[in-house]
């Protein structure tokens, strides 16, 4: 038997922002290397997203990631990768964000970190190691 004590998140903040950090990353890097811009290029977006959500969860459990898309946009093949350690920090202010609820919902049950036994992860970004690794130290 466990007594749930409170309760606390944010709807505002998921995978989606993640995945958006890193698309924005990658639509920099085609507009660098090839001197072209598909942020208004829906297809490309989305081809982009999609690779872009794969390599989120493939930095999970590895420390790199590759995307390759072929005729991203206007034939132009897309080759590359980001490692752990570059998408952590490119989403350093979102993973601090993730600590919030937690000290709220400490605050809200009158509690201390020490007098906690166990914390209930809810949604796919719990997996990436970062999360888990701040909580741990928190």
């Amino acid at each position: 038997i466990f007594e749930v004590k409170a309760t606390a998140g944010d709807t505002h903040l998921g995978g989606e922002d993640f995945d958006n950090r890193m698309v924005n990353h990658f639509v920099e890097e085609f507009k660098r290397k090839h001197k072209k811009d598909i942020s208004q290029n829906k297809r490309a977006l989305r081809r982009l997203r999609t690779a872009c959500e794969r390599a989120k969860r493939t930095l999970s459990s590895s420390s790199q990631a590759s995307i390759e898309i072929d005729s991203l946009y206007e034939g132009i093949d897309f080759y590359t990768s980001i490692t752990r350690a570059r998408f952590e920090e490119m989403c350093s202010d979102l993973f601090r964000g993730t600590l919030e609820p937690v000290e709220k919902a400490l605050r809200d049950a009158k509690m201390d970190k020490s007098q906690i036994n166990d914390v209930v992860l809810v949604g796919g970004s719990t997996r990436i190691p970062k999360i888990q690794k701040l909580l741990q130290d928190f």
